[in-house]
């Protein structure tokens, strides 16, 4: 059995997608807006895992596989797939491999960059510069593993640009999310820096096959994007209009890549609309 959260809720299923380093727990002010009328199950993606082995993982494809078990497991008919981040990419992957498993798809600020960048970072990891380049990288090994305080932990994470958007509830919801009671004492984080680093080494590398591929996606889409994202660029938005003129883009304003962090509120009101449309 793939590991997962059930949130709880009744209706049709939703299926959410964490991004890395955020297990589903951070999502909770999102998520938990589904509730009245979806019943929502969050896949876990590998890092969460027990003794599961960052080595395993050389592109996220495997990732994608995982998430089709997951969805067998959980449902018996089509669901509505919702991934933010490289759980978009999962979800998109899967979406347009098997599109009869799915009535609509949502994807949130997904790590997708055009071709030439793809070409420009395969060509940086054969020269054996990635973990040089990839600016987040540095920083996941460089992180805290363990806490004292949950309390000082929030007053000290309230002071940093990262979290500008983010209300207290769902700077609560983060620090809850990503850490767990250490077997010592204090608490520890819940999603290692080294599956960190191996998921942000891994990706984006073999995405020449959704570029190839995206034309022929079947099922209703909606991106949904922050107006200060540097992940989901314009460019992208633009070549994936271009080539599927039938997926709809949405920008929601004063946000990130963290958008569905940062917005919950925003983010469900935009997914929520998008599916009343078209179910």
């Amino acid at each position: 059995m793939i590991q997962h959260t059930d949130f709880g809720g009744v209706g049709e299923s939703i299926h959410f997608v964490h991004a890395n380093g955020y297990p589903p727990a951070c999502y909770f002010p999102l998520l938990a807006q589904f509730k009245t009328s979806y019943h929502v199950f969050a896949m876990h993606l590998r890092p969460l895992w027990p003794d599961a082995n960052p080595k395993q993982i050389k592109d996220w494809h495997p990732l994608t596989n995982d998430f089709m078990c997951h969805i067998k497991e959980n449902s018996s008919s089509p669901v509505i797939a919702i991934g933010h981040s490289v759980g978009a990419i999962v979800a998109l992957r899967a979406a347009i491999a098997f599109p009869d498993y799915f009535k609509a798809l949502i994807l949130i600020d997904p790590v997708l960059f055009l071709p030439n960048i793809i070409l420009i970072w395969n060509l940086a990891r054969m020269l054996g510069l990635g973990h040089k380049v990839h600016p987040l990288i540095p920083g996941a090994l460089k992180r805290r593993r363990i806490f004292n305080d949950l309390d000082l932990l929030f007053e000290s994470y309230r002071q940093k640009k990262i979290f500008r958007y983010f209300d207290d509830t769902s700077l609560w919801a983060y620090i809850r999310g990503i850490t767990v009671p250490s077997r010592v004492s204090g608490y520890e984080l819940a999603y290692s820096p080294e599956w960190e680093v191996q998921i942000y080494d891994s990706g984006v590398s073999k995405d020449m096959d959704i570029w190839k591929n995206l034309s022929s996606l079947k099922v209703p889409t909606i991106i949904l994007r922050g107006a200060e994202t540097d992940t989901f660029l314009p460019q992208t938005a633009k070549r994936i209009k271009q080539l599927s003129p039938q997926i709809r883009i949405v920008t929601i304003e004063k946000s990130t890549h963290l958008v569905p962090l940062e917005k919950p509120k925003e983010t469900f009101e935009s997914i929520h609309s998008f599916l009343k449309e078209i179910l």
